[in-house]
């Protein structure tokens, strides 16, 4: 056995330790391994965890985006830390030594052991951290899904804009303000081909909706320019038309004046003195409104078309309220002197329903309904007495109806409303 023992020493073999030793010497291995398996898995998850950060960079600068690239710059420095525990435990231990001896490789074991715990602990704060930027990561990739659509449809609603106001041209209508408008989007078209690389995410997102939006309004008004341009045609001509008639209708306004003054007193009459001057001004003017809007027609320039025809229209309807409130004035006067007791009965009626109402499961009357509904009564009543005597007011008396009405109207509302609410 000495010699044997011998000759193994002087051939250079690894010296024999024992069981133990090399017990110890795999364990230590083992630590080691199970490190290096712990620093890969560290650097991988912080690698992975950068191209969220990035992600969210590109997109969001909000407070809470600021402070999770903070965060995270605090956990690389602590990855580093521990990284660099781990290095050192593993080039401060040569485990394949033939002389490693127990006590080097027990210690060994013992660094690395700690080495990986501390790179598992940071790790697991790694994924604590990743986990809590769902949200803002979930924000940011939505908005990176976004980014391509929009800017093509960015590019498509230009591109049908550009063909709209083509086709409109083609028609020989000339559409200056809508070509100015598209114009004006060519240089955000530029940009948004420069890539949100150079302006950002958030900015190309905006500046592709609101492209695709102002595009999008240029073309559907593009599309309704023909169609514009043969409503202002027609309502030149129905506009004309009316006019026409209009001034054949005040012409005969003085004759029905001349028959209130022959009939019923001034009271009757005396607010319709100016009809005939004034529908003659209003159509004049409408008149004039009218040319105006033809030449800024056949100029193309439609919102200054449209905006006289309004004029127009509001001339006329006026025109035609005095008008024919001349002729309303002399029909309802001649049905009221023929029998004026229809218009008492209608309004004593008005009267009695509502008090009838008032009293619905009352005892006495709410004297804010009853005092109002006992006004209208005796209101009635001084204009019924108002018809006595040889000239009587009809106007008057016509008047004083309608306000009673109107009166127990309001009382019935307020009863209703307060029942409704009750």
């Amino acid at each position: 056995m000495a010699a044997l023992t011998s000759t193994f020493n002087a051939g250079g073999t690894r010296r024999w330790f024992g069981g133990r030793a090399e017990s110890q010497r795999a364990e230590a291995q083992a630590a080691k391994d199970a490190a290096a398996a712990a620093f890969y898995e560290l650097d991988t998850a912080q690698r992975d965890l950068r191209i969220s950060i990035e992600t969210i960079t590109a997109v969001d600068d909000s407070p809470a985006a600021r402070r999770a690239v903070t965060d995270f710059q605090q956990l690389g420095h602590r990855i580093d830390e521990v990284s660099q525990q781990y290095i050192t435990a593993v080039d401060a231990h040569d485990l394949d030594r033939d002389d490693l001896e127990a006590s080097a490789a027990t210690r060994a074991r013992g660094e690395l052991t700690g080495a990986k715990d501390q790179l598992t602990r940071v790790k697991g704060d790694l994924d604590r951290f990743a986990q809590g930027l769902g949200p803002l990561l979930g924000k940011a990739e939505t908005q990176l899904a976004r980014l391509a659509p929009s800017v093509e449809r960015a590019r498509q609603s230009l591109l049908a804009a550009t063909t709209a106001l083509d086709a409109v041209r083609q028609a020989g209508l000339k559409a200056d303000d809508l070509a100015a408008r598209l114009a004006a989007l060519g240089p955000e078209l530029t940009r948004l081909n420069q890539g949100a690389g150079q302006h950002g995410v958030p900015e190309t997102l905006e500046r592709a909706e609101r492209v695709a939006r102002d595009a999008e309004a240029v073309r559907a008004e593009a599309d309704r320019l023909p169609e514009k341009a043969a409503e202002i045609d027609r309502r030149l001509v129905s506009l004309r038309t009316r006019a026409q008639a209009l001034t054949t209708r005040a012409g005969q306004v003085e004759p029905i004046l001349s028959e209130l003054r022959r009939r019923f007193t001034a009271a009757c009459w005396q607010d319709l003195q100016r009809v005939p001057e004034l529908a003659g001004e209003n159509v004049r003017q409408a008149e004039a409104k009218l040319a105006e809007a033809r030449t800024a027609r056949e100029a193309q320039r439609w919102p200054d078309a449209t905006a006289l025809l309004s004029t127009v229209r509001a001339l006329l309807n006026s025109t035609d309220e005095s008008v024919s409130a001349a002729s309303d004035r002399l029909q309802r006067l001649n049905a009221v002197a023929k029998d004026p007791q229809q218009e008492i009965d209608r309004t004593r009626f008005a009267i009695r329903d509502a008090q009838r109402l008032a009293m619905a499961g009352r005892s006495t009357p709410d004297p804010r309904h009853a005092r109002p509904l006992d006004d209208s009564v005796g209101r009635l009543d001084r204009a019924v007495e108002g018809l006595e005597g040889r000239h009587p007011d009809y106007w008057h008396f016509l008047t004083e109806t309608e306000a009673v009405r109107q009166t127990v109207a309001r009382v019935v509302a307020q009863i209703r409303e307060e029942r409704g609410g009750g």
